[in-house]
This record gives structure tokens, sequence and C-alpha cells, in this order.
């Protein structure tokens, strides 16, 4: 049986790597709902709507400076928490030609980022009983694929985290629910891998992950808790047990293109 939609919206969220892509797209949906809205990221939330947002400074790869950020950082009260934080390679490439620095820091901010965040914010999800934390999965989760060792290994590692953390915690007083995109979505960080007059329109836009945002912001995922979310392009969704996402993999030859 799904609760009843809330009708008042929740006092404040953290969106942990809100400045761009998908969290953006997600801080931004809690902002336009009149919620007091964190953004922890390495850059300032920029363009229409980043004033709405309060940013913190936050960079997972010094991992004391982190630690601080979020201690000093984080509101009194969280109702709700999306974590967001994302770190691949410039490029695809074969696991043997990845760099020791790019390996640790897919795991500094993929993994350890997500954990240390967990246990900064479970308190204070806790105490708002229920709290919501939203983690932003991928597609690579189930599918794999050459040239994604790094990012595969810690986005895995990130879902069996969250998925844990569900069935231990009691969900009236945390849920957890995890989203993912259907397809490669037009942000930053692929477009800096991307050349300069690459085609961009088949690609999501973060805002697809709106509709889902706003409603979590008033349900807390009472019907989702334990859930990971496929969202589509037209911001419709459907729990991956439903269907695997598609892989966005490329065939080896492929890699260095």
């Amino acid at each position: 049986m799904t609760a009843p939609d809330r009708t008042a919206p929740p006092a404040t969220a953290v969106v942990v790597g809100g400045s761009t892509g998908i969290g953006r797209g997600v801080a931004d949906a809690w902002a336009a709902r009149g919620v007091e809205t964190h953004v922890f990221s390495r850059s300032r939330p920029a363009g229409p709507g980043g004033d709405a947002l309060v940013w913190h400074p936050l960079d997972f790869r010094d991992a004391d400076a982190s630690a601080e950020a979020l201690r000093s950082g984080l509101p009194a009260r969280a109702d709700l928490v999306c974590y967001s934080a994302v770190y691949f390679t410039s490029r695809r490439e074969p696991f043997l030609e990845t760099g020791q620095a790019d390996w640790l820091d897919q795991f500094a901010v993929n993994v350890h980022g997500l954990a240390r965040t967990l246990r900064a914010v479970m308190p204070l999800l806790r105490a708002a009983a229920p709290g919501l934390f939203l983690h932003i999965s991928s597609e690579v989760v189930y599918n794999a694929g050459p040239g994604r060792a790094g990012y595969a290994a810690t986005k895995a590692a990130a879902d069996s985290l969250v998925r844990s953390l569900a069935q231990e915690t009691d969900p009236a007083e945390v849920r957890f629910v995890q989203a993912l995109p259907a397809g490669m979505v037009d942000t930053p960080g692929i477009r800096a891998r991307r050349p300069q007059d690459f085609d961009y329109s088949g690609y999501m836009s973060p805002a697809a992950f709106a509709p889902l945002a706003d409603r979590l912001t008033r349900t807390r995922g009472a019907a989702e808790h334990g859930e990971a979310l496929v969202v589509q392009p037209d911001g419709s969704w459907s729990p991956v047990r439903e269907g695997l996402p598609a892989s966005q993999s490329r065939p080896l030859d492929a890699l260095s293109r």
C-alpha cells in the first residue's frame, strides 16, 4: 500500500555532487519546491537556479578536508539527501592502462565518499523519521563493459553498500532509493570527453530526474524503498527488476574513439 503524498515540503535537503549533472537536476527540483537545499561539490552551482542553492566546497579526493567539510557544513536538519558525486577517467581505457591516481580517485569519490556521507547524514535522516537517501547509480552496475573496470567496480560497490543499508535500516527511520539514467546524460563531465562537434541530441537532460525528485520530496520513498529506478528521457521511471537498462559500453576497437 502506498502512503499518501505529503502536502508540506520537508525543511532541508543535501545534495552531494549537486553543482552539475544529475545531482543538479535533483537539487533544482528540490529547491523549486521551497526546500532549503545544500549542495556539497567541487564547483559552485552556476546558471539559472544556482543562487537558490547553499553551496559548500567539498572534494573527496582529500579525505581529511572532505570529512571536515561535512562535519562543519551539514545543516542541523536533513530530511532528504542525494549522493550524486562521481569520478570517472577522462576516457575509457583498458584496466592495465588505468593510472594508479585515477584508480584510487574513483574509489575515493564513488565508494569512500558515499560511505563518508552516509556516516555523516544517517543521524540527521533518522531524526527526520522517515528521512530519504537517494543514490544516483548507473547501468554499469548491471552491464560492466570494456574500458570501464574502475567505474564498474566502484559503482557496483556503491550499489551493494546502499542495498545493504536498505536491508539493515528500519524504513520508518530512513528509506533508500537508487536512480539511474536509461541512457547517456548531457553533463559537463561527459562533454569533456567528447569532440567539440559532438551531437548531444540523443542524450538525456539532467532535468529528466526532476519528476522523480519531486515525488520523493512528497512521499519520502514510501513505495520505492529498496528499489533501483531506471529514469527515462521523458521523466518517467520503472524498477530495474522489471527490465535491465541498456548497456552504454562500446566495443573494444571503439575505445580510442
